[in-house]
């Protein structure tokens, strides 16, 4: 038990000391990408654990916002937009529409009755050891604060100018696959 407040309280000290060593104008972008990684951990934590696929998928929203406020911490607002656009408006929507047009999913419980908690733990705890080897042993190049630039309107002319073609590539296999699939939906409910 001593040895668990210890480990707890070293993680809390590790974690916020920075915070107390920082200028006033630094605290607030650490503090929000902290906010962030909260939300977005706490939050699949419930995707992972919810006795209901609704709550999941909720919690799962909360998930891809928490990401893109990451993205959003990190100066790529490129990605945010894309993060929110895509998987929140998206995949998150199409995910919702699923479980309520398909009446037997809204009701069904997730949990497989199996929980393997032994094999679990052990895992963790290497990943958790790895994890603080990796962190310990890494040359950390630790720079000011950069300041913010625009990517979006870069990575839009290299999309339109220098990439064009890959960019269209992928845009007709992409047309091509949901085609496919939905001509495979079609026969299987035909031969139904």
């Amino acid at each position: 038990m001593l040895f668990l407040f210890q480990v707890i309280r070293f993680t809390i000290s590790f974690v916020f000391a920075p915070i107390f060593s920082m200028h006033s104008d630094q605290i607030l972008p650490v503090l929000a990408f902290y906010v962030f990684a909260i939300l977005t951990v706490g939050s699949a934590f419930v995707v992972v654990f919810a006795k209901s696929i609704m709550r999941a998928v909720f919690a799962l929203m909360f998930t891809f916002f928490g990401v893109a406020g990451l993205y959003l911490s990190l100066h790529a607002d490129f990605l945010a937009a894309t993060q929110v656009l895509i998987y929140v408006g998206g995949v998150l929507v199409i995910l919702i529409f699923g479980i309520m047009l398909t009446q037997r999913l809204v009701d069904a419980d997730l949990r497989s009755g199996r929980i393997q908690l032994t094999p679990t733990l052990i895992s963790l705890g290497i990943l958790f050891l790895f994890m603080l080897l990796l962190i310990f042993n890494t040359p950390w190049n630790i720079r000011g604060p950069a300041q913010f630039q625009s990517t979006t309107f870069d990575i839009g002319t290299l999309l339109m100018t220098e990439w064009l073609l890959p960019f269209e590539v992928a845009s007709i296999l992409l047309l091509a696959a949901l085609i496919g699939a939905v001509g495979i939906a079609r026969t299987r409910r035909s031969e139904q």
